[in-house]
């Protein structure tokens, strides 16, 4: 039995990949401000499509379009109406960030047709991806001499780095797990869609938590984000839901070409 069945040139362009986006999207803060990051990160959902597109030939209905924008605008509205500073839109840290999403794209397009093609575990995927990723970052940080400043800097704080960095590797496994399931059964498109519906529940969770102004802003851009939750559970079960005239036209469209439908293949 084979221990990697997944090319080794696969995972080594998807560690690329993944240091990448870390990096781009890490850097870019020093040119925005946190809320204008989330902003540009809740617009994921739509390269992830682009991406599936090019990358695994697929097609759209125009319910899983009006999905993906209407999470993205809900969420966009959320974050503006959540923020209490002015979105600062950097030319190089939006170039940044837009860089980090296309790469973050190219991911999950990449995991879920290798998964798929070469009948790889998830366990498989994280462990070879992430171990490739740490040696480039050995590599790199030993090139830039910032590894001694590291591991002095952990050495006068042991606990906050080491144990953190601990449990934060522990809940990153778990929640990277989660998303690999998620793309190896049901497509990069609907694993997006979960962790962008994730960044709504963090919003929502923030009001149970912290006291902060209402505005009727939330209300709008809360319905959108269900809209668009809707809108996806209905691409994937239009035979079993009511409304057969609007499944003949989602349908229809969605056929056109020679590739199936995203939501016919899951």
């Amino acid at each position: 039995m084979d221990i990697c069945r997944i090319p080794a040139k696969t995972y080594m362009i998807i560690a690329v990949l993944t240091v990448g986006t870390m990096g781009l999207s890490n850097t870019s803060l020093g040119y925005l401000n946190y809320p204008t990051q989330v902003i540009f990160k809740c617009c994921k959902l739509i390269p992830v499509m682009i991406g599936g597109v090019f990358i695994q030939g697929k097609r759209y209905n125009a319910a899983d379009v009006s999905a993906a924008l209407c999470m993205s605008a809900g969420l966009i509205w959320f974050t503006l109406a959540d923020s209490t500073v002015a979105p600062n839109f950097n030319v190089t840290g939006v170039l940044l960030i837009s860089l980090a999403l296309c790469a973050d794209a190219v991911i999950g397009n990449v995991q879920e047709k290798a998964m798929k093609l070469h009948n790889g575990s998830n366990s498989e995927m994280v462990l070879y991806s992430y171990s490739i990723g740490f040696v480039y970052i050995l590599v790199g940080l030993a090139i830039t001499s910032g590894l001694t400043p590291a591991i002095s800097f952990c050495s006068k704080f042991p606990f906050q780095t080491y144990g953190y960095a601990f449990f934060f590797s522990l809940t990153g496994y778990f929640g990277i797990s989660f998303v690999l399931a998620l793309i190896k059964v049901f497509g990069a498109l609907v694993a997006v869609t979960v962790t962008t519906g994730r960044k709504a529940m963090t919003i929502v969770l923030s009001f149970l938590f912290f006291a902060k102004p209402f505005t009727i802003q939330y209300i709008w851009s809360g319905l959108l984000v269900v809209l668009g939750i809707f809108l996806n559970v209905y691409s994937k079960n239009m035979d079993k839901m009511k409304f057969p005239h609007l499944y003949n036209i989602l349908k229809k469209r969605g056929t056109e070409g020679k590739s199936r439908t995203f939501s016919q293949t899951v």
